[in-house]
């Protein structure tokens, strides 16, 4: 797997969309979709995903829904199959189901146990925010008995503080805000 340069890196940032008050006042939104829609923009991005963790993983795994684009970029980029982690009732055939806390509800997400037992799987998601979600899709990917073997994420939004939250010295970010 390449490892990007930091030139070409620089430019995929400098794509994501930065939206005021989207989905409510106060919260700036990172719009992804530009850099999506950039070939050597996306390559760069999977590469620096991947890179960290190129060989140690069976199966990648990506939450719902902005992570299933990059997750499965990135299962084809390094030869492995996908996992999708998807939110609750969205499956035909659940195994696992974990709630976790949102700001004020809380929330479910669900996956298939499509890997075998002991499969070493690299969890993907677009943005690090608080760390809920990627938490739940941790203990998911344990019920059905696959063993993270790295987190991986495009943005990490360090003033939320869902690094402290996931514990994982190993946790990757490819860009921070």
């Amino acid at each position: 797997m390449p490892h990007p340069d930091s030139d070409a890196l620089a430019r995929a940032e400098s794509l994501i969309a930065l939206i005021p008050d989207y989905p409510q006042p106060g919260v700036l939104f990172r719009d992804i979709a530009p850099l999506l829609a950039d070939g050597p923009a996306l390559r760069a991005t999977i590469d620096a995903l991947v890179a960290p963790f190129a060989g140690g993983f069976d199966v990648v795994a990506g939450v719902e829904a902005r992570g299933f684009l990059l997750a499965g970029a990135a299962a084809i980029a390094s030869g492995v199959g996908l996992v999708p982690i998807r939110k609750a009732g969205k499956l035909p055939r659940p195994a696992a189901a974990v709630d976790y806390a949102l700001e004020y509800a809380t929330a479910t997400i669900e996956m298939h146990d499509d890997i075998p037992a002991g499969a070493r799987v690299l969890l993907i998601d677009d943005v690090l925010a608080t760390g809920g979600t990627l938490a739940a899709a941790r203990e998911l990917v344990h019920r059905v008995g696959g063993e993270v073997v790295g987190i991986t994420v495009l943005m990490e939004l360090e003033d939320l503080g869902g690094r402290a939250v996931l514990g994982d010295p190993g946790l990757h970010a490819v860009f921070r805000a």
